[in-house]
């Protein structure tokens, strides 16, 4: 088998979702064995439907989608589907084959071992921390053993080990591999091509290198665009010019001036459309309860995991926090970060005491707190105290949420749009009490340094957890919280 065979190729393939929703347009690309590639684009351009298309759970309205004869594909989802949260951890594998594998136990166990995670078989998947399950994921499609491996946003909730750990594993990867990240340092170090989809062309541009090549080429590309255009003007301008002088002659020269205007429509034509870069959310503030201005949240205790027995051990802290103070909570995936920012959140945590009236506006990792059956703007409006649409307008167009999304389901968002609506949404409901839980997650990294504005500007109490230092660099934190130590 040569790495040059082609074994994924698009031709000119076409798909909408539904009327006034077009996701490619002629879209054409092929993939070639053993290419380790970037799929990158805004929030929304059609990343996690191009791996839907490759894997046949959607099919194209027009155009083919041509997979190499006997090639197998496996995809580690962003996150695992809410049917399958009951399941065990053997459920969970199963449902990775469509026949029964009977020796699916040792499997499990060896394929555990290489993303780095212990997990009784018998364990139910909700029970396991988002990083646990991000590991969960990808392991469910490396214990299929595919030719093409397809990773959803694979860094999401994983800690600075488990990142290391997964990108040690895809150097090594001698089949092809797929990813989707919004994490440029992590993609550029195993990266040899990038597939961009343009989300106002709805084209995907094919490069060769990393992503700081793709950022090189696309800069050359609008410079190259914005000198031809210059150019093109300036003879337009001479032409209608002259146009105007012949045109004032009368005579035989009214027909060179009627020439002069066809020659500077032609140039018109000839303008070439400049290439439309990624659009970034506006800079934004989260208003907070200014009426607050002692207590709000005193945490007494808080409880760990361990991750190899998974047996809780109760801690005993006095952490205070009062309006502008910021606290970050560190460990390992698995430890109980989110465990306690769950318990803060609804208020029924024995070692921890929110002040009464104080209101808590909680991003969690899951998006479980948005009503999936919703509609965006019925799920804006919900959290607003004074439900003025104009209000909620202006606020959501500043996270690039349109007319069109307005009216969409929030379950039929992709997850970077999701958590949009999530910051959206903090931002109308004024919280005294601000709680993150991996708010990083899905975001196009060119909305982060805008975020990170927003919570380092917080005036409430506001509590953490990211495992993205750069992020957390240019966020004030006032007190740290080390679960493991």
């Amino acid at each position: 088998m040569s790495r040059d065979e082609v074994i994924v190729r698009f031709e000119e393939v076409s798909f909408d979702f539904g009327i006034n929703k077009p996701i490619l347009d002629e879209v054409s690309f092929s993939i070639r064995r053993g290419a380790k590639l970037t799929i990158m684009g805004q929030n929304g351009a059609g990343k996690s439907t191009l791996f839907k298309m490759i894997t046949g759970e959607i099919v194209p309205e027009f155009g083919q989608i041509h997979i190499g004869r006997g090639v197998t594909i496996a995809i580690a989802r962003q996150v695992i589907p809410r049917d399958e949260l009951d399941l065990t951890v053997r459920e969970f594998f199963e449902k990775c084959f469509s026949k029964k594998v009977y020796d699916i136990d040792p499997r499990i166990d060896n394929i555990l071992e290489v993303v780095n995670l212990h997990a009784p078989h018998d364990k139910i998947i909700r029970t396991f921390s988002g990083g646990q399950q991000a590991r969960l994921l990808l392991a469910s499609a490396l214990i299929q053993d595919p030719d093409v491996l397809l990773l959803d946003e694979p860094t999401n909730n994983l800690d600075k080990a488990g990142i290391a750990h997964l990108t040690d594993f895809i150097k090594s990867y001698k089949k092809t591999c797929l990813v989707i990240s919004h994490d440029a340092d992590f993609l550029n170090s195993f990266t040899d091509g990038v597939l961009y989809l343009d989300i106002y062309t709805r084209k995907v541009e094919q490069y060769v290198g990393n992503y700081f090549n793709l950022l090189a080429d696309i800069s050359a590309r609008i410079e190259k665009e914005n000198r031809k255009n210059a150019q093109l003007a300036k003879e337009i301008q001479e032409n209608k010019d002259k146009a105007n002088f012949f045109a004032n002659k009368g005579g035989q020269m009214r027909m060179v001036a009627k020439r002069m205007r066809e020659k500077a429509a032609e140039m018109e034509e000839a303008k070439v459309d400049v290439r439309k870069e990624d659009k970034t959310i506006r800079s934004f503030i989260i208003p907070h309860q200014p009426e607050f201005l002692g207590e709000i949240l005193h945490i007494n205790s808080f409880g760990t995991m361990d991750p190899k027995n998974h047996k809780i051990k109760t801690h005993k802290v006095n952490i205070i926090l009062k309006r502008n103070q910021h606290l970050l909570l560190k460990g390992p995936n698995g430890i109980g970060k989110s465990t306690l920012l769950e318990v803060l959140a609804s208020k029924h945590n024995d070692g921890a005491v929110i002040s009464e009236g104080v209101r808590v506006g909680y991003y969690r990792q899951d998006f479980s707190t948005l009503n999936f059956e919703d509609t965006v703007y019925q799920s804006l409006m919900s959290v607003m105290a004074e439900p003025i649409e104009e209000t909620m307008r202006s606020a959501a167009s500043g996270f690039l949420i349109n007319g069109e999304m307005m009216k969409t389901k929030i379950g039929s968002l992709s997850e970077g749009q999701k958590g949009l609506v999530a910051f959206a949404r903090l931002m109308l409901q004024k919280p005294g009490l601000l709680i993150l839980d991996e708010p990083t997650n899905h975001i196009n990294f060119r909305h982060l340094p805008v975020i990170a504005e927003a919570l380092n500007k917080y005036q409430g109490a506001m509590i953490i957890v990211s495992h993205v230092p750069e992020f957390l660099e240019k966020i004030r934190i006032d007190e740290i919280l080390d679960l493991e130590k």
